[in-house]
């Protein structure tokens, strides 16, 4: 069983890379903190620190054991708070994860309006993360709701999903490009234009993935520049240095210096999902979770 007092005295000493100013930060001395140090490394059975005369360092597994432990020792923290407000007889706290996604088309801000005139008191703490973590925060309870970009597995025995909305992409262009005056566009007017391609995912082949779409639809795009997320698409898009498709909800009320069209023959959009764990512990998270899909269907 791993000790938490042992494992942040690990913390302390990888970050400072010196068992003297660890020893001062955690108020004890250096002797029960080197023998501390040395009984983990032998539970583990597991070198993780190089050591020296002037320094000591983590080894590459300590390097991986630490990122982990961080993790453990921030989940351990919001137990111990949630345990502390569950005994005041309060409801505890919501841990909700979400993506850029959330906030710009507004559901994560409609939902928490209505949290916070349902249930003025409880505490709410947002994680902005990818996908993938936010589904690992699921399962080791660091999290209550995940708001995606992409669902979990249909069959992934401990996760549950639903869409939240389709957010329909538009074609943005610079507001002096010849096209942004024409009536109707065709796809074959887009065939070679320099191109903004905004990320969507994490998966290594998005980027093909995007082309791919595009010629299907009859049209070839030169892309320029890659962009990680729509708004740094909306702003080199007003520099001029090409067309992105960019979600509705991110050019509403119209980003100066930019042209918007809708694409009658493009049906592609931005898709939000929620996914949350199968085992409600609280009440209050089915709750949040409701209000979620409600504000989802207004």
């Amino acid at each position: 069983m791993l000790d938490l007092r042992q494992l942040r005295y690990f913390v302390a000493v990888a970050e400072t890379e010196h068992v003297g100013r660890a020893a001062e930060q955690l108020h004890i001395s250096q002797s029960p903190l080197s023998r501390q140090i040395a009984q983990l490394e032998k539970d583990l059975g597991l070198t993780l620190f190089e050591r020296d005369r002037q320094r000591i360092r983590l080894t590459s597994d300590g390097r991986v054991f630490l990122g982990e432990t961080r993790a453990l020792l921030t989940h351990a923290g919001r137990l111990e708070n949630l345990g502390r407000r569950l005994g005041r007889g309060e409801e505890g706290g919501l841990c909700v994860g979400y993506v850029p996604d959330a906030m710009h088309t507004g559901l994560l801000p409609a939902a928490l309006r209505t949290l916070r005139t349902e249930r003025p008191g409880i505490h709410v703490a947002l994680y902005g993360q990818q996908s993938a973590e936010q589904f690992e925060g699921l399962r080791r309870r660091s999290l209550d709701i995940a708001l995606v970009q992409e669902p979990p597995a249909e069959d992934d025995p401990d996760l549950c999903s639903a869409l939240l909305l389709e957010d329909p992409l538009l074609l943005v262009l610079p507001e002096g490009h010849p096209l942004a005056q024409q009536p109707d566009l065709a796809p074959a007017d887009l065939d070679g234009q320099p191109w903004i391609a905004v990320e969507s995912s994490r998966d290594p082949a998005w980027r093909d993935t995007f082309v791919a779409s595009c010629v299907a639809l009859g049209f070839t795009p030169d892309i320029t520049l890659d962009a990680a997320e729509p708004l740094t698409a909306l702003g080199l898009v007003a520099s001029g240095f090409g067309v992105a498709l960019v979600q509705r909800s991110m050019v509403r009320g119209t980003a100066p210096g930019v042209a918007v069209r809708e694409l009658p023959w493009h049906d592609g959009s931005a898709r939000l999902w929620a996914a949350w764990h199968r085992t409600d512990l609280r009440p209050v998270v089915g709750e949040f979770r409701a209000t979620v899909l409600d504000a989802a269907a207004a």
